[in-house]
C-alpha cells in the first residue's frame, strides 16, 4: 500500500509514543515510615550508602545523593571514599568506615525487587477525509491503520532508610516504585530527587 506524504509521517510519531511510553522514567515512594521520637532532625554528617554489587552504579547513586545533599546546605559523604571493597563488609569493617567519616548519621538504599510489567497502546487509524460516495469509496483504499502494540517494562522496587548512626536507630524508611529508564543518570537523578523531598517533609534533614 502506497502511504501519502501525510501518512508517512504519522507512521513513525505512532512508533516513537510506543518507545517513549515504554522506556519513561518515573519514581514515586509507595510506602514510608518515619521514628515518632524524631520530630524533626538534624545531622552533621552523612554517610551515603549504595548496596550494590555494580561499583558504577553504586558511586554514580551515591555521587548523586551527596551532590544534592550539598546543594541543600548539609554536609555528606559516599561510602566508597571509605569502603573501597565491592560488595558486602562486615559490621567491623562498617564501624571503621562510619568513624572515619565522622558520620552520624547513614542513608542507605537497597534494590528489594524487579516487577516485570505489560503495556498496551491503542490502535491507530488515519482516514483521509472524503465528501460523496465516489470519494469515499476511493479513500477508503488509502486510510493508515496502526495495530495496537504490546511493550514490556521492568519497575524496580527499592528500599531507601536514614539511620542515626549514635543511636543506632532507624529514623525513617520508605519504599520506591520506579520504571526502568535506558538513561540511568536520569533515573537516578530522579530517585534521589524524590527520597530528598519526602525526608525534608518529614523535617528530618534540617542542616545545623
Amino acid at each position: 500500500m502506497r502511504l501519502s506524504p501525510l501518512q508517512a509521517r504519522i507512521h513513525p510519531l505512532v512508533l516513537t509514543a510506543v518507545l517513549t511510553l515504554a522506556g519513561c522514567s518515573a519514581t514515586e515512594i509507595v510506602n514510608q515510615w518515619s521514628n515518632p521520637a524524631y520530630p524533626s532532625a538534624s545531622f552533621k554528617e552523612i554517610m551515603i550508602i549504595g548496596v550494590s554489587n555494580q561499583t558504577s552504579i553504586r558511586r554514580t547513586f551515591e555521587d548523586e545523593f551527596v551532590s544534592q545533599l550539598k546543594a541543600a546546605g548539609l554536609n555528606a559523604a559516599p561510602s566508597y571514599q571509605f569502603i573501597h571493597e565491592d560488595g558486602p563488609v562486615d559490621e567491623s569493617r562498617l564501624k571503621q568506615a562510619v568513624e572515619q567519616a565522622g558520620a552520624d548519621a547513614a542513608i542507605v538504599t537497597r534494590l528489594i525487587g524487579i516487577e516485570q510489567k505489560t503495556g498496551i497502546t491503542p490502535g491507530y487509524y488515519h482516514s483521509v477525509p472524503a465528501y460523496g460516495f465516489y470519494r469515499w469509496y476511493s479513500s477508503a483504499w488509502s486510510g493508515y491503520y496502526e495495530p495496537p502494540r504490546v511493550y514490556r517494562y521492568e519497575v524496580y522496587v527499592s528500599e531507601t532508610s536514614l539511620y542515626d548512626m549514635v543511636k543506632n536507630e532507624v529514623v525513617w524508611s520508605g519504599a520506591a516504585r520506579t520504571t526502568a529508564s535506558s538513561d540511568v543518570g536520569k533515573e537516578i537523578k530522579h530517585y534521589v530527587e524524590t527520597v530528598i523531598r519526602a525526608l525534608s517533609e518529614k523535617k528530618l534533614l534540617d542542616s545545623k
